[in-house]
């Protein structure tokens, strides 16, 4: 069996790990070892409760022998998670595609401390889709169009419209407004990870991120901008706004990385990040349809 064969719990499907050669006991030892933030005692609890399986559907019980060589599934489990006071509208649905218009704060697919409250889940358990899966992905601050196929057998080829460049994305976002920017402008850099990880930096070298910016309109010290990246680097818009020295209003990661928000802590949501999706255009791959999906949203000054 394979993790897409196990069903749906609350729409969640099953995640799974290979089991190397060791000199575990029992696969409870080996998860124990693996995965020691979640503890043998949590780790029990779910085998009791037949969360865990063999690859032939078998539950795997807390006494099972470790064998090396082989895989086990098992079902994500999380504390109860605080619900997002915000909901995704669905702009387009049809046998092969289904398009949301996201709002800021949602994540779009299970992560860290995140997993009922995601967009994917929601959206998997509202229109009762087991196969839906995104055709990209947009920050969990950033709102705006997400693109989900519904037809394993069609979604390489849709995914392969992001890998190959042939989706016009364009993006909004408020920012300071500086005087002795010359606009339209392409900018151009080299963008990796930095040793905070959640960060991208600019470094030498030949160029990987490239962003087309626009003036929309001004409004005061603020401005409206129009961004169209001809790449797609992690953060790239967020990045290359921040190095003109028109950091997007309200991001917590870029110029200066702010601390985390604890899961323990209430989540300010009257500071929504300034930066939507606002819209995509490409041809069908299967229709060969020119399609074009807007966002709804509206960013504020």
């Amino acid at each position: 069996m394979r993790a897409a064969d196990f069903p749906l719990r609350e729409g969640v499907g099953a995640s799974y790990v290979a089991l190397p050669p060791g000199s575990w006991v029992t696969v409870l030892d080996f998860l124990e070892h693996r995965f020691p933030a979640i503890g043998r005692n949590e780790w029990r609890a779910r085998l009791q409760r037949g969360d865990v399986f063999d690859a032939t559907g078998k539950e795997i019980r807390p006494d099972t022998v470790f064998r090396a060589h082989s895989q086990i599934y098992y079902y994500r489990s999380l504390a109860p998670e605080a619900p997002i006071p915000f909901e995704a509208a669905i702009l387009f649905q049809d046998a092969w595609l289904v398009v949301a218009d996201k709002p800021h704060f949602l994540p779009v697919t299970p992560s860290g401390s995140y997993l009922q409250e995601t967009l994917l889940v929601r959206l998997k358990r509202a229109l009762g889709i087991d196969t839906l899966a995104p055709m990209h992905r947009i920050d969990r601050d950033t709102a705006g169009i997400v693109l989900f196929t519904v037809q394993p057998q069609t979604r390489a080829r849709y995914q392969a419209l992001f890998r190959d460049r042939q989706v016009e994305k364009t993006y909004e976002a408020i920012a300071p407004w500086r005087p002795e920017l010359r606009f339209p402008l392409v900018y151009c850099s080299r963008l990796v990870e930095s040793k905070s990880f959640m960060q991208m930096t600019e470094a030498a070298g030949p160029p990987n991120a490239e962003t087309k910016i626009e003036v929309i309109e001004r409004c005061g010290a603020n401005a409206r901008y129009r961004l169209q990246p001809g790449t797609g680097q992690k953060h790239q818009l967020r990045a290359h706004m921040a190095a003109l020295g028109i950091g997007i209003i309200n991001d917590r990661i870029y110029p200066h990385l702010q601390p985390a928000v604890g899961p323990s802590s209430v989540m300010d949501y009257s500071r929504p990040l300034q930066l939507l999706a606002r819209s995509v255009n490409f041809v069908d791959p299967i229709s060969g349809q020119t399609r074009f999906f807007e966002s709804q949203r509206r960013l504020q000054y």
